[in-house]
């Protein structure tokens, strides 16, 4: 192997070494130690690499958890006031569009801010209107909705895969913005995003999943043929944004091939685009447990305990 072509390897792994290190849990990977991808050929170099990888890393939690404490009092607003709010988040396979959505739900209350991670459709959905499925799942008064994927299914991968013919999916562009625009009328917050990655970044993605067991199970044939059909998804995204991107709901594009500051950047567009403010909230003060003299435990039987192998 050229020394060129091992230094290219090395860069790879590094990457992947990288991605991995990415999915973890923050808490986590915060303990982790920084690591050099073995038979690197210039151990100071990597070394000033190590460590600017590390501030970088103190950087990122830092804002992130400054992010997530607005997070919080965003949530507390919006169930203070009753405002309805939802967040579409669309994007090529493995774009990072998950990460995103862990990160804004990782510190909120499931029952105010829900995730809405719909299936294909089923033989009785596929009979019904189209907005139909997605309809069931939209917010109340004091609840955020963030959709892993939409209705915008139609738009993407319905139309590059065949699943939908060319008059429903002309349908679906003269329905969406109506059906948007009555959403906004209702008092319901829309907002959209795409996650952009290049074709680059999102082999070197399918890759890490093909080699990491843990990720192995977000690969499904359907991902592998839209690799192949990159070109056609590409002209299908473009045409959506052409057609959809309306006043009333307009779409925001998030560069998330850095997948770190595409998580920052997203939750600190989301945030600016909500006129929250902080709820004032009674102290909390613990209760004294009330102690009886009368009062035995009952000893758990061995036969229920879960053995300590740990």
């Amino acid at each position: 192997m050229s020394t060129e072509n091992s230094a290219s390897s090395e860069d790879i792994y590094r990457r992947i070494h990288r991605d991995v290190l990415d999915s973890l849990d923050e808490e986590l990977e915060m303990e982790l130690d920084d690591r050099i991808v073995p038979g690197a050929s210039d151990a100071a170099t990597n070394a000033a690499s190590a460590e600017q990888s590390r501030a970088q890393r103190i950087l990122y939690f830092r804002e992130l958890f400054r992010l997530q404490g607005e997070l919080v009092k965003l949530q507390d607003w919006v169930q203070h006031t009753g405002h309805k709010m939802v967040i579409l988040f669309e994007g090529r396979d493995a774009a990072g569009k998950g990460g995103v959505i862990k990160r804004i739900t990782q510190r909120l209350n499931p029952r105010v801010c829900r995730v809405a991670a719909l299936p294909a459709p089923n033989d009785r959905e596929r009979t019904q209107w189209y907005f139909q499925r997605y309809v069931s799942h939209l917010p109340a008064a004091g609840e955020m909705v963030l959709f892993d994927r939409s209705w915008y299914n139609r738009a993407g991968v319905e139309r590059v895969m065949g699943f939908c013919n060319d008059e429903q999916y002309e349908e679906f562009f003269r329905s969406v913005p109506e059906f948007e625009k009555m959403l906004v009328r209702s008092g319901v917050q829309l907002v959209k995003y795409w996650f952009s990655i290049t074709d680059e970044e999102q082999e070197l993605r399918f890759h890490g999943r093909i080699h990491d067991r843990l990720k192995q199970w977000k690969l499904s044939p359907m991902d592998l043929e839209s690799r192949r059909r990159w070109e056609n998804y590409t002209r299908a995204k473009e045409v959506m944004l052409e057609r959809t991107h309306i006043p009333e709901a307009p779409w925001w594009v998030v560069q998330a091939v850095d997948k770190k500051k595409a998580r920052l950047n997203c939750i600190h567009h989301l945030l600016s685009q909500v006129p929250y403010a902080e709820v004032e909230h009674e102290t909390v003060v613990l209760p004294p447990r009330e102690r009886h003299a009368n009062y035995r435990r009952s000893p758990v039987p061995p036969e229920l305990l879960v053995p300590e192998i740990y």
